[in-house]
C-alpha cells in the first residue's frame, strides 16, 4: 500500500478544519462529525483551539483511500501561526488549499499558494462553501486564475448554488480546457490528439495526475465541507492524482522533525517524516540540526491509523511516526542522514529551509506577580521548544523577556496559552518592531594572546564583509585549519554567529560574511611535575570570551546600518476613494507601485513600512466607507529613511564598551 502526506491548507475561515472532519467522516473514522463552533472537532485538541475556534497547532490523522494511506495534516490557517505552517511544508507529498466560494482568493491564499508552487508541492485547489448564501463559484475561478495560478482545470459544475441543496456535477470527459492544458505540457498526447480526433479519458486522467504530480496543472473541485457535497469526489481526487510518498524502507535512515510535543510525564515527543529507512524501537538514533548532532534511544514509536496515534515496532520511509526517548531533539532537526544526501533526495530543498519572513514584532512578556519570573523563564523555554521562531530573549540586567510575535492575535494566544497550561498571568509591553542591521563596509579587528591590553588566552582576528541582500551570514577561515585545536576554531565561530544577534544598534546583524584572518594559543603547559594548568593554557572560554570584542571593533569599523521591514501591500477600495487614500498612504510612507481601476473599484499595490501597517489598517474602514480591503505580507527590509536610528537594549555582556564587558566576563566566572 502507498501512503501520501498530505497538507490541508487555507486562509482563516475558509473551512479547512471542517473539511478535515468531513473527509474522516466520508471515509469512515468517524462517525460523528465534530463542529468547530462546539470546539469539538478531532484535530483542535488544545484547549484554547476549541474555545476560540481557531486552529494554532497543526495535528495529525490518517485514513486509507484506493489502496492509498494518508497522513492528513491540519495546519493553522490565522497569519500569526505561519509558523506552524511552515514546519509542515517540508514534510508533504501533496496539498489541497481550500478557497471559500464566498469569500473567495484572501491575502493568505495568495501567500500559502506562491509557496506551494515554489516548492513545487502538488497541489489541488477545493472551492468550499457552495451551499452558503453569496457563493459565486465563476467569480472564484476567475479569482483563482487571476491571482493564484492560469493552470488551473474545474472537474465538474455546481447546480444550486448558494442554496443547501447544492450539489457538484462532475463533467463528462474531457472536462472543459483540460485537453488544452495538458497538450501545452505534453508533445505524445498532443500528437495522439491531432492524428485520432480524440484521446480516451483513461490516457487523459493519466495525463492529469501526472501534470497534477509535476505541479503544472491545478486541478479544481467544488464542494461544502457542512453538507458533504463534493467531498466523495475530493478523497477519489486526493487517491488519483495525488503522487505517492517516494522513500525506499530499506535504504539509510533519513528523517525531519516537524514537531515536538510534551507527554504526561514531560518527556519530549518527536513527530518525525521519514524519507528513507525504517526506525525501530531501541534503534539508537544520530539527530540534530547539522552543527550539533547528539545520540538517542528510541523507546517507543507510534504510527498514525484510523484517526489516531497507535503504539508499532517501527515506522518505516514515506510515514509520519512519533518518537519518544530522544531527549533534547528539537524541531527541524535531522534524524540519520540529512535527506538531500539520500540518493532520491539528492536534488530537493533542504526540508529545514525557511519558506516564509521571519516574525517582524516583538514584546516584553511581564508577570503580573513578580515570584513568577523564574517559572516564566521555563514556561516560555518550553513554548519556544514547540515554536523556534517565538524567538526568546532574555535580558539579565533588566530581569524581562522579550518574545518575537507575527502579530496581535498570538499574543494573546500565547498570554492565554501561559495561564491555562503553566497557571502564569502575564501582560505585556507595546508591540516593537524587529529591525535588522547590515554591514555598509568592510571593517577587520584583531587582539593577540600575551598583549597587555587581551586579558584571554587566545589570539583572534576577524574581517566583516557586506553581503548580498538575502545571503545570509557565512563564517570562513584564513587561516590553516591545522594551526590549532579544531574546538577553538569551532568556538569561534559559534561565538560569531552568537554574537551577531545583536550589532552596533542592538539589532540581529544580517547579509555579511566573517572571515577568521589570525588565530592563536597557549598550548596546554603546567608546571614541574603538576597537572595542566588553565592559567597557562588556552581553553575555549578564553576564544569565547574574545571573540565578541573582535567581532564588535571589526563591526564598528565596518559601519552598519538599520534597515526596517516592508510590507508588499494590495489595497481595493471603491475608485472614487483614490483622491483620499493617496495622501494618507503618503503621510505613512507607503509607496505605490501600480494603480488598476475596474469600473467602480480601484487596486493599489506597493510597499509600507511595517510599523504603518497597523495604523492603516485602523485608518481604512473610515477613510473607504467599510468598503477597503487590504493584504499584506513581508517582502523586504529597507533602509530607515526618516528619524533617529532605533536603538535595541542588549541582552549580552555588551562587548561595545569593554570595561564593563570584562568586568561582567570576570563576575560571570568568578574573579
Amino acid at each position: 500500500m502507498h501512503s501520501l502526506n498530505l497538507g490541508i491548507l487555507a486562509h482563516v475561515d475558509a473551512g479547512k478544519t471542517s473539511l478535515t472532519e468531513r473527509l474522516l467522516h466520508t471515509v469512515g473514522i468517524i462517525d460523528e462529525i465534530g463542529s468547530v463552533d462546539d470546539g469539538s472537532t478531532q484535530t483542535d485538541s488544545l484547549a484554547l483551539e476549541r474555545r476560540r475556534g481557531i486552529t494554532i497547532k497543526s495535528a495529525v490523522v490518517s485514513f486509507e483511500t484506493g489502496g492509498v494511506t494518508v497522513d492528513l495534516i491540519d495546519t493553522p490557517g490565522h497569519p500569526d501561526f505561519i509558523a506552524e505552517v511552515e514546519r509542515v511544508l517540508g514534510v508533504l507529498d501533496g496539498a489541497v488549499l481550500v478557497v471559500s466560494a464566498v469569500e473567495g482568493v484572501q491575502a493568505q491564499t495568495r501567500v500559502l499558494m506562491r509557496t506551494l508552487r515554489r516548492l513545487r508541492i502538488p497541489t489541488l485547489v477545493f472551492v468550499n462553501k457552495i451551499d452558503r448564501r453569496g457563493a459565486d463559484t465563476d467569480r472564484v475561478l476567475r479569482a483563482v486564475s487571476d491571482r493564484l495560478t492560469p493552470a488551473i482545470v474545474p472537474l465538474g459544475t455546481v447546480r444550486g448554488l448558494g442554496t443547501r441543496a447544492a450539489r457538484v456535477i462532475p463533467y463528462a470527459e474531457p472536462a472543459p480546457g483540460l485537453l488544452d492544458l495538458l497538450t501545452a505540457h505534453d508533445d505524445g498526447l498532443l500528437a495522439a490528439y491531432v492524428r485520432d480526433g480524440t484521446v480516451p479519458p483513461g490516457r487523459l486522467r493519466a495525463a492529469l495526475a501526472e501534470q497534477t504530480a509535476r505541479c503544472l496543472v491545478h486541478p479544481v473541485l467544488f464542494g461544502s465541507a457542512m453538507t458533504g457535497a463534493g467531498v466523495d469526489d475530493l478523497v477519489r481526487g486526493i487517491g488519483e492524482l495525488l503522487p505517492a510518498a517516494p522513500g525506499r524502507p530499506e535504504g539509510p535512515v533519513s528523517g525531519t522533525v516537524f514537531k515536538v510535543e510534551r507527554g504526561a510525564a514531560g518527556e519530549r515527543i518527536a513527530y518525525a517524516r521519514m524519507f528513507s529507512g525504517t526506525v525501530r524501537t531501541r534503534d539508537v538514533l544520530a539527530f540534530g540540526d547539522g552543527s550539533v548532532r547528539r545520540e538517542g534511544r528510541v523507546t517507543a514509536v507510534e504510527v498514525f491509523a484510523r484517526g489516531a496515534a497507535r503504539r508499532d515496532t517501527s515506522v518505516t520511509a514515506g510515514r509520519i511516526g512519533r518518537l519518544r526517548g530522544l531527549g533534547g531533539i528539537r524541531i527541524g532537526d535531522t534524524i540519520g542522514v540529512p535527506r538531500e544526501r539520500v540518493a532520491e533526495f539528492a536534488d530537493a530543498a533542504p526540508a529545514g529551509r525557511q519558506h516564509f519572513s521571519p516574525p517582524t514584532l516583538e514584546t516584553v512578556v511581564v508577570p503580573c506577580r513578580p515570584a513568577d519570573k523564574g517559572a516564566l523563564h521555563t514556561a516560555l523555554t518550553r513554548l519556544a521548544e514547540q515554536d523556534p521562531l517565538i524567538g526568546l530573549r532574555q535580558d539579565p540586567v533588566r530581569q524581562e523577556i522579550s518574545v518575537s510575535l507575527y502579530g496581535e492575535v498570538q499574543k494573546e494566544v500565547l498570554q492565554a496559552t501561559l495561564a491555562e497550561e503553566f497557571g502564569l498571568d502575564v501582560g505585556f509591553r507595546g508591540t516593537t518592531t524587529l529591525c535588522v542591521e547590515r554591514p555598509v563596509g568592510s571593517g577587520e579587528a584583531a587582539e593577540f594572546n600575551g598583549e597587555d591590553t587581551n586579558p584571554f588566552l587566545a589570539t583572534v582576528g576577524l574581517r566583516v564583509d557586506p553581503a548580498p541582500a538575502g545571503a545570509g551570514t557565512a563564517f570562513r577561515r584564513e587561516v590553516e585549519l591545522g594551526s590549532m585545536p579544531y574546538a577553538f576554531f569551532r568556538a569561534v565561530e559559534d561565538t560569531v554567529r552568537e554574537a551577531l544577534g545583536q550589532g552596533v544598534h542592538g539589532w540581529q546583524v544580517v547579509d555579511c560574511t566573517v572571515t577568521m584572518t589570525h588565530c592563536g594559543y597557549s598550548p596546554r603547559q603546567s608546571h614541574a611535575h603538576q597537572g595542566f594548568d588553565k592559567s597557562m593554557s588556552s581553553t575555549g572560554a578564553d576564544f569565547r570570551g574574545l571573540t565578541p570584542l573582535v567581532l564588535m571593533a571589526a563591526l564598528r569599523r565596518a559601519g552598519t546600518r538599520v534597515h526596517e521591514p516592508v510590507h508588499r501591500f494590495r489595497l481595493e477600495a471603491p475608485a472614487d476613494t483614490l483622491g483620499i487614500l493617496l495622501p494618507v498612504l503618503a503621510a505613512l510612507g507607503a509607496v505605490p507601485g501600480t494603480t488598476r481601476t475596474h469600473g467602480a473599484s480601484c487596486v493599489l499595490e506597493g510597499t509600507v513600512p511595517a510599523a504603518r501597517v497597523h495604523g492603516l489598517e485602523q485608518r481604512l474602514p473610515g477613510l473607504t466607507g467599510g468598503e477597503g480591503e487590504l493584504e499584506t505580507v513581508f517582502d523586504h527590509y529597507a533602509p530607515l529613511a526618516r528619524g533617529a536610528v532605533p536603538q535595541r537594549p542588549r541582552t549580552d555582556r555588551n562587548p561595545l564598551d569593554r570595561k564593563e564587558y570584562l568586568l561582567n566576563v570576570a563576575r560571570r566566572m568568578g574573579g
